[in-house]
């Protein structure tokens, strides 16, 4: 067992002299921890003495300072007034928050939620919607009789005079769907096809007003924008305006829809409709996702709030299709669980069949539709399975030809509650060759023409796009943008696992790649750290001369980047693990790079905004002022000689907290000298604990962590934490980066050699580390005031790079009476109550988590949040069990041709939150306590620790930089703070996108002593207190991608927010 030379500081800290907190999001920085009067520091063994003395320590503390928390709640007030007023320097206010934070973490120990707040939780739930996923589930048998030529449907028939009144419409929707990496890499797709199809496009569309395409995908339409001329860029400009062409979404990609968090699917939609608005001054209203495994209703949520009213989704359970097929309920209102009225609602189409090709869309039967899929023609490169070929059309056929596809048509119609038909016509990276372009559209007017020729068939042909198709629809169903929704029925609920055929469920993907998935979340992280910081440092250096070096268009472009860096990796190939290993390579080599720019956009912000003489900045590229520290050097002190003495520097530490709330917290830094003393702003002592960093192991348990308590009532419950492996099946379809298809249930982690086990003890935390062969699994304990002491760290190093078609789970359970309930989150935004059901296979009772799972009973919930998305299920009572990596040797025959065996050594994150509740939830909604929110926020945006450069003389900095005037209200989160490009070039506009998102909370939970510094102000906050050292000269409501403003949309000088929404303010500060 070796120990490293470096140490591990712990403490919320700097080093020699002082520290300075930037900390961005905090009224006032708290660092020093309240001490105890007796035995400080010990730490008895047991863990239920330790959480005993961390109740008493509590109590004591409370007796203590009783007397002072009105005198500190009235300072606050003052304070607040005085920087409101301008009254006080800042330095005198710094000084006097600093002396605050030093007799106590928190003004308020009860958190105050006002009664109102509650309400939302309660009532949500009980407007209900016509269709309920989770009692659609109840209601399926899940069998899968033979449905004749729509093998997983039914036979359709209809009466040839059903249409005699009324004609059908038809429109045939050409596409291309163009993955942005999966075979190939995203540049090597564009060389090779994207690019050959949109210059085809032009030139196609032109020869007949009649063609019609659509397009989705903004990152590679943009790419081909760059390279286009003048002229082409004029005829794309005039297909758009007359309707031939249009692009549909908008996004940067088409994303995946189980694993990305709310915060990038957000990002970008804004970084797709932002760049058409700049080029192509178009604004996209319908959504299309046909491809992503399964569908959130988060999606439908921010489409919603995009402006969009019409969306369509095609991947969803083949049961769940047949059945809405049968209800003629495959075009419905979506609606949110939460909705308390009808406002999120948004139409959706669902297409009926097993895919998204051309032998999948014209109607049941695939071998009669592949004959109307003219590349497919004798000769050509793709044939049709059934082995019947398409014959092109001519004079002599066109009669039966026209007749056979009609038939199709009719009867996928007799699906549908109105007489308007889609009809899809592509699929992947289609129409890249001219002559396929001739094939399509030359065949099919010739069927248009015959058919609405003859008006004895009651038909009407013609080629549409997404919008072409919905305005119809609208227009038969009658529904008026005033008139109700009745006429179709409205839904709530998710699309999670799907399975596309037999037992061959997607829940592989939610854990598939688990580096690259946690990789994605570290950039979100940075990604909003840097936004916040450079949009704030960017307005600081407009305000003087001196300021004008900050290099705002430098880093504009690597912020850009990293917004497309991190879009492209949302696509449902990316993020989910399912494409070719060196693909992923080339994301991850996009996040990584980005990942390492922002870290300079942050410390080039920092910069800028804690200098206290803002007229000494100077930006020099070769000595940045700040770098993000990863081990602090102590060794080498810095002394100058002065009169025979030398004079010694030290070094400063910052401290950014990228949270809206203040924030009592553990800083964790690296340092190479376990001689380290550290000083608060004011120069007084700060609490450390000097822990070893070890290069290797020395032991650990099978159940590592016996028992948990609640803190309110010193309850015990049992917790055990154990692993378990699954292996795929013996059949000939077997597990692979999409499907997960386990060998039975998992089998228990066994291990020959007895594990290491290492115990720490330490004044700030204590931990047990436990050295198996496949992980390293750490739980800590926090003996800290603040949020960071009501949960249990877990963390795991997992390294199953050995091993043969088996997937690791770390299993949970507990004495919980969870029955066959539990709940995930949906991307990171909402829960969805699930049911873990006896009549389905295993593999369909996982789902995907983005940020928390949770089981509860009447009395006591349990949480485990995560900082990476992964699969999860609870599969027996009071048992919540999480897959961490999977390493497979085969193909599972979706289309990916390879297995997944590119593993790496995976750190995963979580925190384990024991709650006491009361109280009995709705069936179908579900939300975290106020805790559990904040416990997410911190694990998923940690402080960010910086150290300043320079070797000497390092300008003088303030105590803290906060540019809130205090902490946000608990349930009110700042999504980002979003710099907007300017109408020329890759610039900084002097406008920003503020975006927040209103919690929706659960009261039934004790909100006493839990570390909360926040209160709840029923969603409203006024503009004028938001900003301490910025003045808000105009805030002005939008859409949430910014790409329409309200037609009374004024500056507003309150925000009001409902629970669960997400709003986005144009704003100017200066």
């Amino acid at each position: 067992m070796k120990l490293s030379r470096q140490f591990t500081v712990l403490g919320s800290a700097v080093f020699c002299v002082v520290i300075f907190s930037l900390y961005l999001m905090l009224d006032r920085g708290h660092f020093d921890h309240p001490k105890s009067p007796r035995r400080e520091g010990t730490f008895p063994k047991g863990q239920l003495s330790i959480l005993q003395e961390k109740i008493d320590h509590l109590e004591r503390l409370l007796a203590e300072n009783n007397e002072i928390i009105s005198n500190i709640r009235d300072s606050v007030i003052n304070l607040s007034e005085s920087v409101k007023d301008g009254q006080k320097n800042p330095e005198a206010i710094n000084f006097s928050q600093g002396s605050v934070s030093e007799l106590f973490p928190s003004a308020s120990v009860l958190l105050a939620v006002d009664s109102e707040d509650c309400l939302f939780s309660s009532k949500s739930g009980s407007h209900g919607s016509g269709v309920q996923m989770l009692d659609i589930y109840d209601i399926l048998p899940f069998d899968n009789p033979d449905g004749g030529v729509w093998k997983q449907g039914f036979d359709i028939t209809y009466n040839e005079n059903e249409w005699d009144s009324e004609p059908l419409q038809v429109f045939v929707v050409p596409h291309s769907h163009n993955d942005p990496g999966w075979l190939k890499t995203f540049d090597d797709y564009f060389r090779d096809q994207t690019q050959h199809i949109l210059n085809n496009m032009i030139i196609k569309l032109q020869e007949d007003n009649r063609r019609k395409f659509m397009w989705s995908e903004v990152s590679y339409f943009s790419k081909w924008w760059e390279g286009i001329d003048s002229q082409k860029r004029d005829a794309v400009k005039r297909l758009l305006k007359d309707g031939q062409f249009e692009i549909v979404t908008g996004g940067w990609v088409m994303p995946d829809e189980a694993s990305p968090h709310y915060f990038a699917l957000i990002d970008q939609l804004i970084e797709g409709h932002q760049w058409l608005e700049k080029n192509l001054e178009v604004k996209p209203k319908s959504g299309w996702a046909i491809d992503p495994f399964g569908h959130s209703p988060t999606m439908a949520y921010l489409l919603k709030r995009t402006g969009f009213s019409n969306m369509l989704i095609q991947r969803v359970h083949y049961s769940v299709k047949k059945y809405f097929a049968t209800q003629k309920t495959l075009e419905f209102f979506w609606r949110q669980n939460w909705d308390l009225g009808s406002s999120t609602d948004i139409l959706c189409h669902m297409m009926p069949f097993y895919s998204y090709d051309v032998p999948h869309t014209c109607g049941p039967d695939p071998k009669i539709c592949c004959q109307f899929d003219f590349k497919r023609l004798p000769g050509g490169r793709v044939s049709c399975p059934w082995r019947v070929p398409p014959e092109a059309i001519h004079a002599g056929n066109v009669q039966h030809r026209a007749w056979i596809i009609l038939d199709q048509y009719r009867k996928k119609s007799k699906l549908f509650r109105t007489k308007v038909l889609l009809a899809p016509l592509g699929d992947d990276f289609r129409y890249s060759e001219s002559s396929e372009w001739d094939q399509q559209y030359q065949n099919y007017q010739k069927l248009f023409d015959y058919m609405n020729s003859h008006p004895e068939w009651h038909v009407k042909a013609q080629f549409g796009t997404l919008s072409d198709y919905f305005e119809a629809l609208r227009k038969e169903s009658n529904l008026g943008e005033k008139s109700s929704n009745s006429f179709f029925p409205v839904l709530s609920g998710d699309f999670f696992t799907y399975a596309d055929r037999d037992h061959h469920y997607w829940s592989g993907y939610f854990t598939s790649r688990p580096f690259y998935k946690r990789l994605d979340r570290v950039l979100e992280s940075y990604l909003r750290a840097a936004e916040i910081l450079y949009s704030l440092a960017l307005v600081q250096s407009s305000k003087s001369e001196k300021m004008s070096g900050f290099p705002s268009v430098d880093n504009y472009k690597l912020l850009t980047e990293a917004r497309r860096n991190l879009g492209l990796f949302q696509h449902h190939d990316a993020i989910t693990g399912t494409a070719k290993d060196w693909v992923v390579v080339d994301y991850g080599t996009r996040l990584f790079h980005s990942i390492m720019n922002l870290k300079k956009v942050i410390t080039d912000s920092a910069h800028i905004l804690i200098l206290k003489d803002k007229s000494a900045y100077n930006y020099d590229t070769s000595t940045p002022f700040l770098k993000m520290v990863k081990i602090l050097n102590l060794k080498e002190e810095i002394c100058l000689p002065k009169d025979n003495l030398s004079i010694c520097f030290c070094r400063y530490l910052l401290i950014y907290n990228p949270v809206e709330q203040e924030r009592f917290s553990v800083v964790s830094v690296n340092v190479n000298s376990p001689r380290v003393k550290i000083l608060s702003p004011l120069g007084k002592p700060v609490t450390v604990q000097i822990s070893a960093v070890w290069d290797g192991a020395t032991t650990v348990s099978h159940e590592a962590y016996q028992k948990i308590n609640t803190k309110e009532d010193g309850k015990n419950h049992q917790m055990k934490v154990e692993f378990a492996w699954y292996g795929t099946t013996s059949n000939r379809d077997k597990s692979g980066a999409y499907l997960f298809l386990p060998d039975g249930d998992a089998k228990p982690y066994i291990f020959t050699d007895p594990p290491t086990i290492r115990v720490a003890y330490g004044r700030i935390f204590s931990e047990v580390v436990c050295f198996f062969h496949h992980v390293t699994h750490t739980m800590r304990l926090y003996k800290v005031q603040g949020l960071e002491g009501q949960s249990v760290e877990v963390s795991n190093i997992v390294d199953i790079r050995g091993e043969y078609n088996r997937e690791l789970a770390m299993r949970i359970s507990s004495d919980i009476n969870s029955e066959n309930k539990f709940y995930t989150d949906l991307n990171g935004y909402q829960i969805q109550p699930r049911l873990t059901m006896s009549k389905l296979p295993l593999q369909a009772n996982i789902y995907p988590m983005t940020t928390m799972a949770y089981i509860q009973d009447a009395g006591i919930r349990l949480t485990l949040h995560s900082a990476q998305s992964l699969g999860v299920a609870s599969l027996k009572n009071g048992q919540l069990e999480v897959i961490m990596d999977r390493r497979l040797m085969q193909d599972d025959n979706r289309g990916l041709g390879q297995g997944v065996q590119d593993n790496k050594i995976t750190a995963n994150a979580f925190r384990l939150l024991l709650e006491r509740r009361h109280g009995i939830d709705k069936a179908s909604v579900s939300f975290p306590s106020l805790l559990s929110h904040m416990t997410s926020s911190f694990l998923n945006h940690p402080i960010i620790p910086m150290t300043t450069y320079a070797d000497s003389g390092v300008p003088e900095m303030l105590n803290t930089f906060s540019p809130l005037m205090s902490s946000m209200p608990c349930d009110m989160h700042i999504v980002n703070l979003r710099t907007i490009q300017s109408k020329v070039d890759i610039e900084p506009s002097d406008e920003a996108a503020l975006i927040l998102h209103r919690k929706g909370f659960d009261c039934r939970f004790s909100n006493r002593n839990m570390g909360l510094l926040c209160s709840t102000t029923q969603g409203k906050v006024k503009v004028h207190k938001l900003f301490n050292k910025f003045k808000v000269e105009s805030l002005t409501p939008t859409s949430l991608s910014l790409m329409h403003s309200p037609p009374d949309a004024r500056n507003i000088s309150e925000i009001s927010m409902s629970s669960m929404e997400i709003n986005t303010f144009r704003i100017r500060l200066r």
